[in-house]
């Protein structure tokens, strides 16, 4: 289930106000003894996530689903890409959804009934461990908005607590961001100039229609190593053509086949669709391309 982008804070009477965290979203899977965690493109990184798997595993319910995000706190407890992608300390498995329990399919029975069977099973699993429930901020949506502008969240999530499991974006579930980021697919770098070595910047696109729009370009962000090991993937895809259908003319620009996903954090999007003082965050692998989509031009199309 995903949620629907809000534009601006927002309180709805009787709704939950949830912290929005900034991980890679999972669906885990039990059945006895197997444990498969799967990304939004459908690959298992129980492998990635040993421990959490482990975790998982010795969990009460001989059968269970839940849905959550793995994620990596700071050290004021703020959830940080940047930490996560580059396995900088312990991860959790944060959760916010239970699909299934012990056999009983829970997709359509009510959230509040859903949280209520959650919070039953990880009460029963020991103390300190790497799996927790989705921290509620407040009971008030612009109280919740304003505690997560303090505290540094990525934003929050408004949820509808009358609200089926839907494996669908719905409006039962809304995004309120504190801080503007998104997933941009690069399909190009500039050339490195001065002292820097590798690459100057990366061009970043969005898919609308089917087709790579350009949205600008990110240059702030990376160390030498990050440089090195992120131009060791570009090079492999280097090609003639661009992909994008709308790039301005450039000169000193290396082209490559748009398999690669950055997260990116940036200033605003301008009226025409670029991003401002963009700064790299890290690469994601846990979903397509071609699902990138920039807000400015396809609202959660």
């Amino acid at each position: 289930m995903l949620a629907t982008l809000a534009r601006e804070p927002l309180h709805r009477k009787g709704w939950v106000y949830e912290e929005k965290y900034d991980g890679y979203r999972i669906i885990a899977y039990k059945e006895g003894r197997q444990v498969q965690m799967y990304s939004r493109n459908d690959i298992d990184r129980a492998a990635r996530y040993p421990e959490i798997a482990s975790a998982i595993r010795s969990m009460h319910p001989a059968t269970l689903v839940l849905d959550g995000e793995v994620v990596v706190f700071d050290r004021s407890n703020v959830s940080r890409f940047q930490l996560l992608q580059r396995g900088a300390t312990s991860s959790v498995f944060v959760v916010f959804d239970c699909l299934f329990v012990n056999g009983k399919d829970l997709r359509r029975e009510p959230l509040s009934a859903r949280r209520a069977r959650l919070e039953e099973v990880l009460a029963s699993e020991p103390s300190g461990s790497l799996i927790m429930p989705s921290r509620r901020v407040a009971a008030n949506g612009l109280a919740a908005f304003k505690i997560a502008a303090r505290r540094g969240f990525e934003g929050i999530i408004a949820k509808d607590p009358s609200s089926p499991y839907l494996e669908s974006r719905s409006p039962q579930w809304l995004k309120v961001k504190v801080h503007q980021q998104d997933e941009l697919v690069i399909g190009g770098f500039t050339k490195p100039e001065g002292s820097r070595k590798f690459f100057g910047a990366l061009l970043l696109g969005a898919y609308i229609a089917g087709k790579l729009h350009y949205v600008g370009k990110v240059g702030t962000g990376f160390d030498e190593d990050m440089l090195a090991a992120l131009y060791a993937k570009l090079r492999p895809l280097m090609r003639k053509a661009s992909s994008f259908v709308d790039l301005p003319r450039a000169t000193d620009v290396s082209f490559v086949t748009p398999k690669l996903i950055a997260q990116i954090s940036y200033s605003e999007i301008t009226a025409d669709a670029k991003v401002r003082q963009a700064v790299f965050l890290g690469l994601r692998d846990d979903k397509p391309p071609a699902e990138v989509k920039l807000p400015a031009l396809a609202d959660n199309s």
